[in-house]
């Protein structure tokens, strides 16, 4: 079977170029959504 190095090649650049930003990385993202996630919640009360 032929081995196609150029497609291979290309592959490998674009995935080691892919910089997606993941929910859980540490920063400011993460900062501001847990302090969203811990504000005062209002009571429920019921009916």
């Amino acid at each position: 079977m032929k081995t196609n190095t150029r497609f291979i090649k290309g592959v490998v650049a674009a995935a080691a170029k892919e910089d997606t930003v993941m929910p859980w990385a540490r920063g400011k993202r993460r900062s501001a959504f847990i302090a969203k996630r811990s504000t005062d919640k209002p009571e429920r009360r019921s009916a």
